[in-house]
């Protein structure tokens, strides 16, 4: 990743990704390429065509707040789409985050992870790695070939399409949160590496990067077809550790009384002694591929 070239290409995408009828133009016949022209565009933002066409070259890098608002108009960008947007233009913005160095949990959330043995629970990195989860996580994604990441987890395990219900979805999902992670830090070398390899290995991944889409979901439904217990479907909810740089706690559960909560005590009844008391933790360096680990 170029982080001097990240702001023209998001722009470059964003325009290739809005149709003329949604930014409101007049229907003009059919065009080679899709998307709106870079004159349409200056012409709806109120800037010049040369100005604009700096911004997409990455010849102008610092637009002022109001040319930023209204390109997010003239894309119809989102509140988080927004934000990385600005994000991109004024670099002060990015939260400071050590840079290439191993991330680890705190003893106190290990500990509370040990003591969850009924629903999935596991701690993310900023570069959505897998830095620690509990025994209920680890049945759950037991069935995966990667899980130290989430994105090598949906995008290099031959599993995974089988394994997630909606996988186009949950592609889609992770990799707008990984491009929210590379605006707040487009230098870290560990996060290039991972971007690199997934562009290596997955066409779909390649597609889906390039459209620069960015999403940040504090809750989130999932659902899975598990080998030994069935479907299930599960609420996601991320809580923010303050003790770690960009660390979440994510902990999984299924409404009361539901099929999934019943798949879900099946899954625990599996486990030793219901899990209880089992956790894992990845304090490895970042960026490293780590096939069939114990845990996810």
């Amino acid at each position: 990743m170029d982080s001097d070239k990240l702001l023209g290409e998001f722009l470059h995408a964003r325009r290739m990704a809005t149709s003329p009828r949604q930014a409101g133009l007049a229907h003009s016949g059919p065009r080679r390429t899709p998307g709106l022209r870079r004159e349409e565009v200056a012409v709806l933002a109120g800037v010049s065509l040369d100005y604009y066409a700096r911004l997409e070259q990455g010849r102008e890098r610092r637009p002022s707040d109001q040319v930023l608002n209204a390109l997010a108009r003239v894309f119809q960008m989102d509140g988080d789409t927004t934000d990385y947007l600005y994000r991109l233009a004024y670099p002060g913005l990015r939260s400071p985050a050590p840079i290439d160095m191993p991330e680890r949990v705190s003893p106190t959330l290990y500990g509370i992870l040990a003591g969850w043995n009924h629903v999935p629970a596991f701690v993310l990195g900023r570069r959505l790695d897998v830095l620690a989860s509990n025994s209920m996580a680890d049945a759950l994604y037991g069935g995966l070939t990667y899980r130290d990441n989430c994105l090598r987890m949906i995008f290099l395990s031959p599993e995974a399409e089988d394994f997630y219900a909606d996988w186009e979805r949950a592609a889609f999902v992770k990799t707008a949160q990984l491009r929210r992670a590379a605006a707040t830090d487009p230098d870290d070398p560990a996060l290039a590496r991972l971007v690199a390899e997934l562009r290596a290995h997955s066409e779909v991944f390649r597609t889906m990067w390039e459209r620069h889409d960015v999403g940040t979901q504090v809750a989130e439904d999932k659902s899975f077809r598990h080998p030994e217990v069935g479907e299930m479907s599960l609420a996601l909810h991320r809580l923010i550790v303050t003790s770690g740089s960009g660390q979440q706690l994510c902990i999984m559960a299924a409404p009361p009384g539901s099929l999934s909560e019943q798949a879900l005590a099946r899954l625990a009844a599996t486990l030793p002694d219901g899990g209880s008391g089992a956790a894992r933790s990845r304090w490895s360096r970042p960026g490293q591929a780590r096939a069939a680990e114990p845990g996810f």
